[in-house]
């Protein structure tokens, strides 16, 4: 077998051999370019130069100290925000519940409140009239002996007192259990709780007067309460406007120059009208005149005055007058309403809602011509020519005013019809705490109609 193994060794190793020799000419190395890697003798190169690395400066103890300042405030912001994040979403769950507590409890907790309320109320109402009963002697024999009975009398009351002061407690726990714990946690309300409230009651008794000074301060209170609320109760419907009115007309005075002129809103040529107004006066005359119109010829043709305590009311001159009296009582606002028709003449004149006068032949067959001119507060009449100086006139009058006649005080509600109003209408109108100023004229319209103050007249609030 190893002479087999030998001559195929020496085979193979020629085979190699000739085939080196076969592809020794195709690898040829060039060693003549030396491009690459090539040093002179002579040459040095110079060494690149390296930046110098940054070096940070060294730090003070102020920068040290502001920049924790800095990170203490970062941290401080970090803590603030994270908290408010906590609280809204905490409020806003506690307002869920609330709400949800409130919508399965309030209802029912309320009712019961109410009505434990009532209860006690009643109960003490007839427990207080039984004792101010007993209070009360029937006849002589009754108050002779009153003086024997008075320690009874005490001891009445000191119980009606200590069941007073025991029903407000249990009263104000009931309440408090109820709204804190819903109506389930006040029916089992704290046993210890309870106990104690009686027996606070008892222990604090207290000390009754007699009986004649118990109810004389309590009188004397009750008219005190009473008088305090009826002047806070008249002043305040003294400075506030009747009717619902948000406006007024003031005359600060009684003088020539100080009217209000009036253009209404269609022609008053009529045969029957209702004219009312609220009136508040400073100062009342014989004679002062609230609404007056009339023309050149007759300037006397709807007249509404005041007198001393009267109302009076005139058509078509002085000659048709109707008068009521008694119904003008001092500084207070008073609703007037004066109506007239031509078919019977009759003339009506309304205060406060009521009719107080009423009078039939009236000017009858007679119309209320138009060209004519409308003030408040004043008249035009013969008695004052006008002077160059003494101011201008309306056209058509030739004379001025008299200050005698003016009127001082507050106006307001100042509306007129083309129509008799009925009874119910005007009582509507006279409501000091209705809506009377709602309620605007077709010939005059309070807060519609144009209305021009002259002189110190102006409009209020």
């Amino acid at each position: 077998m190893f002479r087999w193994t030998l001559p195929q060794a020496v085979c193979v190793l020629s085979a190699c051999v000739c085939l080196v020799f076969t592809y020794e000419d195709d690898f040829e190395v060039n060693y003549t370019d030396t491009f690459y890697n090539e040093i002179g003798d002579g040459e040095t190169p110079e060494p690149t130069p390296t930046p110098v690395p940054c070096s940070s400066r060294d730090l003070t103890k102020w920068d040290k100290l502001f920049s924790m300042l800095e990170n203490s405030q970062m941290r401080e912001n970090m803590m603030l925000q994270y908290a408010d994040d906590i609280i809204k979403v905490e409020m806003g769950s506690l307002r869920g519940e609330m709400l949800r507590f409130v919508a399965q409890y309030g209802g029912s907790c309320g009712v019961a409140v109410e009505t434990a309320g009532r209860r006690m109320a009643l109960q003490l109402e007839g427990r207080f009239k039984e004792t101010m009963e007993r209070f009360k002697p029937r006849d002589q024999t009754s108050a002779r002996n009153s003086a024997g009975t008075s320690d009874h009398l005490d001891e009445r009351l000191q119980q009606l007192l200590s069941a007073t002061l025991l029903q407000a407690t249990r009263l104000a726990k009931m309440e408090h259990s109820c709204l804190r714990n819903g109506p389930r946690a006040g029916m089992g309300m704290d046993v210890k709780t309870v106990s104690k409230l009686p027996e606070a009651a008892g222990n604090q008794e207290p000390q009754v007067p007699s009986r004649e000074g118990a109810l004389d301060g309590l009188l004397a209170a009750l008219q005190q309460t009473r008088e305090e609320l009826g002047e806070v109760l008249r002043s305040s419907r003294q400075r506030q406007l009747p009717a619902g009115c948000e406006m007024a007309l003031l005359f600060p005075m009684r003088s020539r120059r100080i009217y209000t002129s009036v253009i209404p809103e269609v022609p008053l040529s009529i045969s029957s009208f209702t004219v009312c107004m609220w009136v508040k006066p400073t100062a009342v005359s014989n004679r002062t005149v609230l609404f007056s119109y009339g023309n050149r010829r007759n300037p006397y043709e709807i007249q509404l005055l005041l007198g001393q305590s009267s109302a009076l009311f005139t058509i078509g001159g002085e000659a048709h007058l109707v008068e009521a009296r008694g119904v003008v009582s001092g500084s207070e606002w008073i609703h007037l309403c004066g109506a007239w028709t031509s078919q019977q003449g009759l003339a009506t004149l309304w205060a406060g809602g009521k009719k107080v006068t009423s009078t039939p032949g009236v000017a009858e067959g007679h119309v209320i011509p138009d060209g004519g001119s409308l003030q408040l507060g004043q008249e035009r009449n013969g008695c004052c020519p006008l002077t160059p100086s003494g101011g201008s006139g309306v056209a058509g009058f030739e004379e001025g005013f008299d200050p005698k006649l003016a009127f001082a005080g507050k106006m307001t509600g100042v509306n007129m019809w083309d129509r008799l109003l009925s009874e119910r209408e005007i009582t509507q109108l006279a409501l000091r705490e209705g809506q009377g100023c709602e309620q605007r004229g077709n010939v005059v319209a309070w807060g519609a109609t144009e209305m021009v103050p002259h002189g110190g007249a102006q409009f209020v609030n």
